[in-house]
């Protein structure tokens, strides 16, 4: 009997543990390990943060979804992996602090055949003095961030009621952050919450960002085809923005938030500051701080995990000038090279350069987005690893054919700018590839042919049928594996 332990239960590490599950049933071991006892629908987090949604319509307890499928589900934190074991076991295993069960506090060490490290990214705010909240700005990245969103953004709109100016100031909050996609959609639905209620003239709006250009997204930006033109994302974003007189700072790396306040640095080096009434900031992501120890107990985490604390796979990690990187250099089995039987779908991988252009101002600080990783690519990454973990399993033999490499792996998104039936609106659009392969397509680095958008009602529609759809499939309902990861 084969035990595969799974460390996380979000998107990649929900999907791996839910085919290793199904294809291997019984006879071998699924583990999963997660410090929460919910799974929650992220995407959806942007319309608990206007009052659209409440959590408990974006997520469910993943203890029962377990117990359906014989799934072991321990909720705890990982701490450390010994993938060689130690003196007394021969086996790899991961060391693990509870935080629920009613066995807070207590560790245990879980051994295993193969591990999947899906733990995802830790929200580093303290990188931005001030950022996050319980202190200056608020998040839409977990459910409970988003839940207090919406608390400020009330405070916000009842005053705009009373007829006080509001200035609201949303975006990224690191100058190397990543997730432009979902603050860009949180900006576009405050502003739709605010202007369905006729208070738009008294709210300011104000979009900062790390981008280079508007649209860029953290994936070196786009073009895309729509209505028979071909169209820039930087165009295409910047339409929206000023088809609702939102105003934007781009090329800012937000440095600390104080009270009202937020300050930041230009590309050029200068700095400025901005006040605000309400402000919703993304912050930096790391690796969970994991640590690593080889069979004598000597720490070996520079050996599993690159400096940013996500694990290293099957890329191309070797310094070179950003323009000599290529396509092939991209991860697609995400298997650790050291320890073959350890793997790091989605986000939990350790990219291995930027897919945007990395910039530096004067004063030498990074201003540009880190590669996203998250949604559609996280699933489809989780399902390879699952599916190549599986072949090993019945075959004995790790033929890893199974591969799903960004730079050959498109992405389709959906950009919601307003929560309404009939009056809501969203903008599509895919990618292909989500990593640039210059010299597979020498004038845009991607397949226009796949490479399209659109905007309109019609696209609202399809997020929130994504949003039910996509539950059904993580809740394991009938049919749950005909759905697309």
């Amino acid at each position: 009997m084969a035990k595969i332990v799974v460390l996380g239960a979000g998107i990649a590490g929900h999907t791996a543990s839910a085919w290793l599950k199904k294809k291997l049933g019984r006879k071998h071991e699924v583990v999963v390990v997660a410090p929460t006892k919910h799974y929650q629908w992220v995407p959806s987090n942007i319309w608990v943060g206007v009052g659209r949604m409440t959590p408990e319509q974006i997520r469910f307890e993943l203890e029962k979804r377990y117990k359906r499928q014989n799934i072991i589900f321990k909720q705890a934190k990982a701490v450390s992996i010994s993938p060689e074991g130690d003196q007394t076991s021969t086996k790899g295993f991961v060391t693990i602090e509870y935080t629920g069960q009613g066995k807070e506090g207590e560790t245990e060490n879980v051994d295993f055949d193969f591990l999947v490290n899906a733990t995802g990214p830790r929200l580093a705010f303290e990188k931005t003095p001030g950022l996050g909240p319980g202190q200056n700005s608020v998040s839409v990245c977990s459910f409970t961030h988003a839940a207090e969103a919406w608390e400020k953004l009330q405070e916000a709109i009842t005053r705009m009621e009373k007829g006080e100016k509001q200035k609201f100031v949303i975006g990224t909050g690191h100058p190397g952050a990543t997730c432009q996609g979902a603050a860009f959609e949180y900006i576009l639905n405050v502003y739709y919450e605010v202007a369905r209620r006729k208070l738009e003239n008294l709210a300011e709006f104000i979009w900062i960002t790390n981008e280079y250009e508007i649209g860029d997204f953290g994936m070196g930006g786009a073009y895309v085809k729509r209505n028979g033109y071909i169209t820039s994302t930087k165009t295409f974003s910047e339409s929206f923005l000023k088809e609702r007189n939102i105003r934007w700072i781009k090329r800012a790396g937000v440095k600390k938030v104080e009270p009202g306040k937020v300050f930041y640095e230009l590309l050029d080096g200068t700095e400025h500051e901005e006040t605000f009434d309400f402000a919703m900031l993304i912050p930096a992501f790391t690796g969970p701080g994991l640590k690593a120890f080889n069979k004598k107990g000597e720490e070996i985490t520079e050996i599993l995990f690159a400096p940013n604390g996500f694990m290293k796979v099957d890329a191309d990690y070797t310094q070179k000038p950003f323009e000599s990187w290529k396509a092939q250099d991209w991860p697609s089995i995400y298997q650790n090279p050291t320890y073959p039987n350890i793997f790091a779908p989605g986000i939990a991988f350790a990219p291995p350069h930027p897919i945007s252009k990395p910039m530096f101002s004067p004063n030498g600080t990074g201003i540009f987005p880190a590669p996203p990783r998250t949604g559609m690519p996280s699933g489809v990454m989780g399902k390879v690893v699952a599916q190549n973990i599986i072949d090993w399993i019945k075959t004995g033999k790790p033929l890893m054919k199974h591969k799903a490499s960004m730079s050959k792996m498109g992405a389709a998104c959906i950009v919601s700018a307003g929560f309404g039936h009939f009056k809501g609106s969203a903008a599509t659009m895919t990618v292909f590839p989500i990593v640039q392969d210059w010299d597979k397509h020498p004038l845009y680095g991607r397949d226009l042919g796949y490479t399209v958008g659109e905007a309109g009602l019609a696209g609202h529609w399809l997020k929130w049928f994504m949003h039910y759809m996509f539950l059904h499939k993580a809740k394991g309902y009938p049919f749950w594996w005909l759905l697309p990861e």
